[in-house]
């Protein structure tokens, strides 16, 4: 069976690039009432006015709208390089589910969507994009580029991800942040998509591999996506059920209750613990809530590019 015929059988991710399109139209629309008012539209093609920089381009009539200085870009203007890295370890097809939509997603269909979102937006802005996926293996790289061809390419890559499955693999999540990390040579922005669910033995080394990405000057953005109310607050009924790590397989019978407590706060601790060494390596941490909608992605690659460029 081919890869198109594969990615058919799964409803609402046979076109990923038009719900990539639906989602960034979405935030587009909702930049109208918030901070980025008189922006979105103009977007593409501008960024903001630093100070010491010629006067000659700023365009006048959009700080009449926004009270804001922005100068226009020109094709001849530098363009970013950006590389996506997708964790697509078992841990990340949770929860299992055999359609998707925008509002139905496990952590692994919100990450392509979010990547492929932020796809769509780098496509406007004629920037190169770059893609690693790994999982028990380092499945898939493709260099910085910024052709339709390659782009299509890398949404078809994504896709096939999605609807993969992925049982009982388990990922070094830190050998193959190291291996990109050797890839991506020239300054970058780096997208992160990871549940970043380890082993506590390998806790360490991830965050070493964590700063191997900064390597080069790179700017490097961990959207750390997870299930919330599940794996956060582990907020489940009080019946007796089998949990089951769908990693290794191994699995435990018990009531949620009876260690809901200590579970969250070992959670808490590690998520905590991610923050402040993201702070440390100067990384930027987003999380990542798979139950909310994507304007806290698209927001942070906004801020976060008029920084890098």
């Amino acid at each position: 069976m081919n890869l198109q015929s594969e990615l058919n059988k799964i409803e609402g991710f046979d076109n990923l690039e038009l719900l990539a399109k639906q989602v960034v139209e979405g935030f587009i629309s909702g930049m109208h009432k918030s901070p980025f008012h008189g922006f979105s539209a103009e977007f593409a093609e501008h960024k903001i006015y630093n100070q010491g920089e010629s006067t000659r381009h700023i365009d006048w009539k959009l700080f009449a709208k926004t009270d804001k200085l922005y100068t226009k870009r020109f094709d001849d203007e530098t363009n970013l390089r950006c590389h996506i890295i997708l964790d697509n370890s078992s841990s990340m097809h949770y929860p299992n589910m055999n359609t998707f939509s925008i509002d139905r997603l496990n952590k692994v269909g919100f990450s392509v969507l979010a990547a492929a979102s932020l796809m769509q937006i780098l496509k406007k802005q004629r920037d190169a994009v770059g893609l690693s996926i790994y999982s028990d293996n380092y499945d898939y790289y493709a260099p910085e580029k910024g052709s339709e061809r390659h782009h299509q390419m890398l949404l078809n890559h994504l896709s096939a991800a999605a609807i993969s499955k992925s049982t009982n693999r388990k990922t070094e999540t830190y050998k193959y942040l190291h291996e990109i990390a050797e890839k991506v040579h020239r300054r970058s922005m780096i997208f992160l998509f990871t549940d970043m669910f380890q082993t506590s033995e390998d806790e360490i080394r991830l965050l070493e591999a964590l700063r191997h990405l900064k390597y080069n000057k790179h700017e490097v953005i961990l959207f750390h996506v997870f299930d919330k109310e599940k794996e956060l607050k582990f907020d489940f009924d009080n019946k007796p059920k089998q949990f089951i790590d769908i990693e290794t397989g191994a699995y435990i019978n018990l009531y949620a209750d009876t260690i809901k407590e200590n579970y969250e706060t070992a959670v808490n601790d590690y998520f905590n613990t991610l923050r402040l060494k993201c702070a440390q390596y100067k990384i930027k941490y987003v999380e990542a809530d798979i139950n909310k909608k994507f304007s806290n992605i698209l927001t942070t690659y906004m801020i976060e590019r008029q920084k890098f460029i």
